[in-house]
């Protein structure tokens, strides 16, 4: 019953405008992880081809979509947001290549996505769809190119998706630089977008945003939190899991426009680390 009348009430803020006065001066980020046909209701990480359609028509039609570095590139400026959208995959799923892009694409929406390097084109299986006894395939380096001709911008999600903040420098600056050199020698251009993996303030230190900048990135993206205000830094942008806890666009344009976005203390449905787990499973 609450999540219908936030959808009531998600429909009346945006059919009125009144979000644009609520949304005044911020831009905000989604972040996906997987776009699939059939979802388990305990699934966080997945979300239906339909419901994504659904969001991305929602953010057409009331934000201006825009593509990650553009908001970016307001921030090193200083320029004032103006209810920007940038929507962002994690981790490098099949299904961003095989569910996700052909709607991006119908739609005319950019979308960055954020890869974990060393698990493209390989069986790997980790320790979340492991625990759930789930096998999800990774794109191939041949898709990863293949989306960065399309127009979709690659970033990084480190090489085997570290808890940054649980580990030392040395460590940390090989999973962080180490990627950007990996996507720079697979699709053959820069790259300067990084995303952290689990995304929760406890893994966001200042000491790897310090690597992160040294290893020639221009953001990080973090996934907890709200909207992103005119004036604040790139390297501490908050981004806003979607999954199936926003059962309806409405629902979640009620949240962001009442700043009620739930803040997760890492990415969405993956909160909790093996026991002894320092970096990725």
């Amino acid at each position: 019953m609450r999540r219908a009348i936030k959808r009531l009430l998600g429909h009346t803020i945006f059919a009125s405008r009144l979000d644009a006065l609520l949304l005044r001066n911020t831009a905000v980020v989604v972040a996906f992880h997987r776009i699939q046909d059939t979802v388990e209701p305990d699934d966080g990480l997945t979300v239906s081809v339909d419901l994504f359609e659904r969001h991305c028509r929602f953010f057409r039609r009331h934000f201006r979509v825009v593509p990650l570095r553009a908001i970016v590139e307001k921030l090193e400026r200083r320029e004032p947001l103006d209810r920007e959208l940038a929507i962002t995959f994690d981790d490098g799923y099949r299904d961003n290549f095989e569910r996700a892009a052909p709607v991006l694409e119908r739609l005319s929406l950019p979308a960055t996505f954020f890869t974990v390097t060393g698990w493209m084109g390989t069986d790997i299986v980790p320790w979340w769809d492991r625990e759930r006894k789930a096998r999800h395939p990774w794109m191939t380096w041949d898709q990863v190119r293949a989306l960065h001709r399309r127009g979709f911008d690659i970033g990084a999600h480190t090489r085997t998706h570290a808890d940054l903040g649980q580990m030392g420098a040395a460590e940390a600056q090989r999973e962080i630089a180490g990627a950007r050199l990996d996507l720079e020698r697979e699709i053959g251009r820069p790259v300067d977008l990084f995303a952290y993996p689990y995304g929760g303030a406890n893994d966001l230190t200042d000491a790897n945003r310090e690597l992160v900048k040294a290893a020639g990135f221009r953001c990080c993206c973090s996934c907890f939190g709200g909207t992103n205000a005119t004036g604040s830094s790139p390297f501490h942008l908050q981004r806003i899991p979607i999954s199936l806890w926003y059962q309806s666009p409405q629902q979640f344009g009620f949240e962001v426009a009442s700043a009620k976005s739930p803040s997760a203390h890492g990415e969405a449905g993956r909160t909790d680390r093996p026991i002894g787990m320092n970096g990725a499973a």
